[in-house]
């Protein structure tokens, strides 16, 4: 029973995950999402195969509902890329394997099942203030978090374009931070509320500020203001090879549920 209750938390979470982070555009097919955002990030522009399991299908059906993602994909000048969960057919990452897709960016998802168990979260306010950290808050985006995100992870015009439409079409509620030492900004990130949890993303420290427990400080802020608002839980999407990330989310009392990571055939069309 507890099994079952697992993974009905966990296909709740990897829905999450998807209206979190939307696409501009979706497509389904046969009940596969197809998501499409300019190219964007892989999590806005990739195959979700997660519905439509209860019928077994046959390597030719498989098959040929890959060669329909391609010509669509490839159509739109991008990669052809499939989040690999563990709610997709057992049979398609083989499948895609053979196919010539690459394995890549192997990710963890992991929950904090009561924010109540994150030491030292209570105390968060004094703390900051003693390091002359002030956290701000808004629930919309504005220019000025989108700049500084933009500008800490090295975005484009055109991505930060794409990161607007993407947030400001969602319709779930949002906290858009930036942390501030002695009035400079060294860190920001997003949280997004569905259901019982608060999923945080973007998460990142500018590089002078880096191994400096600001990115502690951030997540700690940004969990203080979940509890402000009722909410309880919390899950995070992390890349395996960033493991100081994942020292950082193991110290918070974050718990890996499953993994995913992405198959990738790239366009030989595109420019």
């Amino acid at each position: 029973m507890e099994l079952i209750k697992d993974i009905d938390r966990n296909r709740r979470i990897e829905q999450y995950a998807l209206n979190a982070w939307p696409a501009l555009q979706t497509n389904v097919l046969d009940g596969w999402l197809l998501r499409f955002a300019d190219g964007y990030t892989k999590r806005s522009n990739s195959v979700s195969a997660i519905y439509n399991q209860s019928e077994v299908q046959s390597y030719e059906q498989l098959l040929e509902k890959i060669h329909i993602c391609e010509r669509l994909y490839e159509g739109m000048g991008l990669d052809v890329i499939f989040k690999m969960t563990p709610f997709v057919p057992s049979s398609l990452d083989a499948l895609l394997a053979d196919e010539g897709y690459q394995y890549v960016e192997p990710s963890s998802v992991q929950v904090l099942e009561s924010l109540y168990d994150l030491n030292g979260l209570t105390a968060y306010g004094e703390q900051a203030e003693q390091l002359g950290i002030e956290l701000e808050a808004c629930e919309y985006i504005s220019q000025k978090w989108l700049d500084i995100v933009a500008d800490f992870n090295h975005l484009s015009t055109h991505n930060r374009q794409i990161t607007r439409q993407l947030l400001s079409n969602s319709l779930l509620r949002k906290g858009f931070f930036i942390l501030y030492v002695q009035s400079v900004p060294v860190a920001c990130g997003l949280g997004v509320i569905e259901g019982e949890y608060i999923g945080l993303y973007d998460i990142v420290t500018a590089e002078p500020y880096r191994n400096q427990g600001y990115g502690e400080q951030l997540i700690r802020g940004i969990l203080n203001w979940a509890l402000s608002v009722g909410v309880k839980k919390s899950y995070i999407l992390v890349v395996q090879g960033n493991h100081s990330a994942k020292r950082l989310y193991e110290k918070l009392g974050y718990k890996e549920i499953y993994t995913y990571w992405y198959r990738v055939k790239a366009n030989s069309n595109k420019a």
